[in-house]
């Protein structure tokens, strides 16, 4: 089963993970993170496909996915 770990530090609240994500698991918390910014986390990751669109559309690089075990990077930054 896919599992999306979001680096909340990293996270800046800009909500494209929410739109891009086809299953809408992403949704953002109401807690804060160290900047002051809600954060993204996802809701429900036992519906979660592994497309990986929603590390695809994060700016801030601040989502994996892991897929059986293996951690998919498009940047390496």
């Amino acid at each position: 089963m896919p599992k999306i770990q979001v680096m909340v530090e990293r996270c800046k609240g800009c909500e494209r993970c929410n739109d891009a994500c086809p299953q809408e698991i992403m949704k953002m918390s109401s807690d804060l993170n160290a900047k002051g910014y809600k954060f993204a986390s996802a809701v429900d990751q036992s519906r979660c496909l592994g497309c990986r669109m929603c590390a695809i559309a994060c700016p801030e690089v601040a989502l994996e996915v892991y897929i059986e075990g293996t951690q998919y990077e498009f940047f390496a930054y």
